[in-house]
């Protein structure tokens, strides 16, 4: 099992502690990724700007994933929706695609639409599966209360994403419940984080994150699960600007899901890259305990029935 790992512009910048607690998960489960250097920006920036410049840029990344025979594997939900939807266009119009490989001829790439777009999510889900997930568990959590925030880009739009259920989504849930820890239901679960706003409106932006902070908080969360760079910079950096000078259980710690699964396989905090969480997650391991098979049943159960 081998990705061609697309990391983006803002990861490697901001986030490097997701990319590193990424690599070590896939690592121990198996999951070959390979590093394109010719990779280029998805294009979502200029996606309302200069369309067919977006469909370029991610049309020559996926060339590039195609040359070396491999499918993508994203950790942005910006970058996941971008080369989802370019090659959901390019696969269904003759016209564009023609004239996106006149101009990726010029180094020699043509894309033909052979390879598939998939998020993090998604490969641990489907292709590793639950099963092997679990064997791979040294420790579990015991009573730790998530808000699971599934993020916009991964669930819409539901036609071309296809990730899961955009109404009542339940993947992510299954997986944070995996590890032993049990989600909320929380009525802002489904709600924006307020991140495309940021430095365009900065109130309204952090009014729809404090919304959902306060939302998962009132409702008894421990920690807001993220799995994208964007929302995790909002309820990680952003919410610390927001309650600077209050009590520290005023926050709600965001977490990436690598970061909470990495813990339950044994992988090293400094190597998940807790300490560059903005908001300390040192807390969470007061909640880990010895990995049994009992326990992850009982997280299986509560999980379907929910």
């Amino acid at each position: 099992m081998k990705y061609a790992l697309f990391l983006g512009c803002t990861i490697p910048a901001r986030v490097k502690q997701y990319e590193s607690a990424s690599r070590a998960v896939l690592k121990a489960l198996n999951v070959g990724v390979v590093d394109i250097r010719e990779f280029n920006c998805c294009g979502y920036p200029l996606r309302n700007i200069d369309f067919k410049a977006f469909v370029l840029l991610s049309a020559r990344n996926l060339a590039l994933a195609e040359r070396d025979d491999l499918d993508i594997i994203t950790l942005c939900q910006c970058c996941f929706g971008s080369l989802k939807k370019a090659n959901h266009l390019l696969k269904e119009d003759a016209s564009l695609r023609n004239e996106v490989n006149s101009h990726l001829e010029k180094e020699g790439l043509r894309y033909q639409g052979g390879i598939e777009v998939k998020h993090l999510l998604e490969v641990l889900y489907h292709d590793v599966g639950m099963t092997a997930i679990q064997k791979e568990l040294t420790q579990m959590y015991e009573g730790l209360p998530i808000a699971a925030h599934y993020g916009c880009h991964i669930l819409r739009p539901s036609q071309v994403v296809q990730f899961d259920d955009p109404v009542s989504p339940t993947i992510f849930d299954q997986l944070i419940e995996i590890t032993g820890a049990h989600t909320i239901y929380w009525p802002q679960r489904l709600e924006c984080c307020g991140a495309p706003l940021c430095g365009i409106n900065d109130e309204l932006s952090m009014d729809l994150s404090k919304k959902k902070l306060d939302s998962g908080r009132q409702l008894g969360a421990e920690y807001v699960c993220v799995a994208c760079p964007y929302c995790h910079l909002q309820f990680d950096t952003v919410q610390e600007r927001m309650f600077a000078g209050k009590q520290r259980n005023d926050r709600l710690p965001s977490i990436l899901y690598p970061q909470l699964l990495g813990l339950c396989m044994g992988i090293e905090g400094k190597t998940l890259g807790l300490e560059m969480n903005r908001i300390p997650l040192d807390g969470i391991k007061r909640f880990l305990s010895d990995s049994t098979e009992a326990t992850y049943e009982k997280g299986v159960r509560r999980s379907v029935a929910g």
